[in-house]
């Protein structure tokens, strides 16, 4: 686990090697103050039938940037990248993933969530997120099969996701899907009717721990699925 708490500028570069038949979780969680400005790359190198298994944690700081790269070095890998963030007034989250297929009978699944909450009378900047997720499959990696989501949940005005996916493909021999999604939530108009006696920050809680609930079990750190 990579917890991640304090103040400071901070800029990091991180290695995985998962070798032939190994399996490998990270948990990586930002949980930062909010005049945090951190750059981190990690890069992760997959054996035969190698597992990985990647969740990401983004929260607090004022600017984190989180890129990913995984990349098979022969068959049979499995590659799993989950992650979740949350964006207030003021924060610039950004996900940027690349996951290259250049072996035969490869997996990924990549999977992001995140919610962003602004406060237009705040003066501070919108809270603003960006998810890239590319997927390169070359033409040696047959058999690939690939999925990428990425899911979005805007509580207020003053907040902004971006989601880029990018799939190129090389082969007609494996499967890939890519999907992406935007939610609006208008004030009152799905939160108050559906919990009548909450107030309204409560019930934007439950929202949205209902709309992470699909990914947050998955994680094996009981602090993530707290989250």
């Amino acid at each position: 686990m990579i917890d991640l708490r304090g103040s400071g500028t901070y800029a990091d570069n991180v290695e995985f090697v998962v070798g032939d038949a190994a399996r490998l979780t990270v948990v990586w969680i930002a949980d930062w103050a909010d005049d945090v400005v951190h750059v981190s790359m990690h890069h992760a190198a997959l054996g035969k039938d190698a597992v990985l298994r990647h969740v990401a944690v983004t929260l607090g700081g004022e600017v984190v940037r989180l890129t990913g790269r995984v990349r098979f070095g022969a068959s049979g890998g499995d590659a799993e990248l989950l992650g979740l963030y949350f964006a207030d007034d003021g924060q610039h989250l950004e996900s940027r993933l690349l996951v290259d297929h250049a072996h035969p009978d490869c997996k990924s699944n990549v999977l992001y969530k995140g919610a962003l909450q602004g406060n237009p009378d705040s003066g501070r900047p919108d809270a603003h997120t960006v998810w890239v997720g590319d997927v390169l499959i070359r033409a040696a990696a047959t058999g690939t099969d690939t999925f990428e989501v990425n899911r979005n949940l805007v509580l207020t005005d003053g907040a902004r996701a971006d989601s880029v996916p990018n799939l190129e493909i090389e082969t007609g021999r494996s499967s890939a899907r890519t999907r992406q999604r935007h939610r609006t939530l208008r004030r009152g108009a799905t939160v108050l009717p559906v919990f009548p006696r909450n107030p309204e920050e409560q019930a934007r809680r439950l929202v949205v721990r209902a709309f992470s609930a699909k990914s947050s079990p998955r994680s094996p750190c009981p602090r993530c699925v707290s989250v």
